[in-house]
């Protein structure tokens, strides 16, 4: 897999993604696009991987869409921008539907588009002083990046306008409160924070904790019986794993579980 912007590698059963055009604020680009669809890819088809840390280099997590980019290319734009998204979104879509936790460590900033992605991941650390802004109709452009989907469900309607018609920026606390991000640590501990984070996610019932993912995301979806339905089915399937009838029997026996993912 080669890759421009954008750094992958296995380890422990944890796959380390890690944005790498510093350079670029790790603006969301074509090549990014194209790059974190291929990243999602191996994600899901490689078994070994149980859990994913999502981290970036340099000062910015991600800045947003390349604005710089996108005014070279003049009247080509909405072109380019199609194009783009249809990586971009692919990507986010692969990303949600896969039955593995996925974990980023937002250092510095996370706006635009950046913002948008960061609202997909399943959990969030932030740096104490990273900042989180929408900036889209600052550049007089709309939302992309399922932030219609994913920041209004996390912080509600109300806050979404707010962030996307006033630009507000909010502050890692603030974050938090609002439901954007799952904990904020010192500046310096974020990475590490993150990737071991994913290593006992990684290390744990894998099976049961990604389907649980996809539990909870169909169940927000769907309405009261549906969402009960699949519930139902997908415990029954892990209480018929290792893993469910080891968890169990660790707790009734008042024991650690030893869990091996299946």
């Amino acid at each position: 897999m080669e890759l421009e912007t954008i750094t992958y590698r296995t380890e422990a059963n944890v796959a380390h993604v890690r944005f790498n055009r510093p350079e670029g604020a790790n603006a969301v680009s074509p090549s990014f696009s194209r790059d974190l669809r291929d990243v999602m890819l191996e994600i899901e088809f490689d078994d070994d991987v149980k859990a994913v840390s999502v981290t970036a280099e340099g000062k910015v997590f991600c800045a947003g869409g390349d604005l710089k980019l996108f005014h070279e290319a003049g009247e080509g734009l909405p072109r380019l921008a199609t194009d783009m998204l249809i990586d971009f979104h692919g990507a986010i879509y692969k990303m949600n539907r896969i039955p593995k936790p996925f974990v980023a460590g937002i250092s510095g900033a996370a706006g635009g588009a950046g913002l948008s992605l960061a609202s997909a991941f399943d959990l969030v650390v932030s740096a104490e002083s990273a900042k989180y802004t929408m900036a889209y109709t600052r550049a007089g452009v709309t939302p992309d990046g399922t932030s219609s989907y994913f920041v209004a469900r996390h912080i509600g309607l109300r806050r979404m306008l707010d962030l996307t018609l006033t630009n507000r920026v909010l502050s890692a606390q603030e974050a938090e409160q609002w439901g954007l991000v799952n904990r904020v640590v010192a500046d310096d501990e974020v990475d590490q924070v993150t990737a071991d984070l994913a290593a006992s996610l990684a290390s744990g019932p894998s099976w049961a904790l990604g389907m649980a993912k996809r539990v909870i995301y169909n169940g927000y979806e769907h309405d009261l019986e549906s969402a009960a339905e699949f519930e139902g089915v997908t415990i029954a399937e892990s209480m018929s794993r290792h893993d469910g009838r080891e968890g169990i029997a660790a707790f009734v026996e008042k024991r650690a579980a030893d869990f091996d993912g299946s």
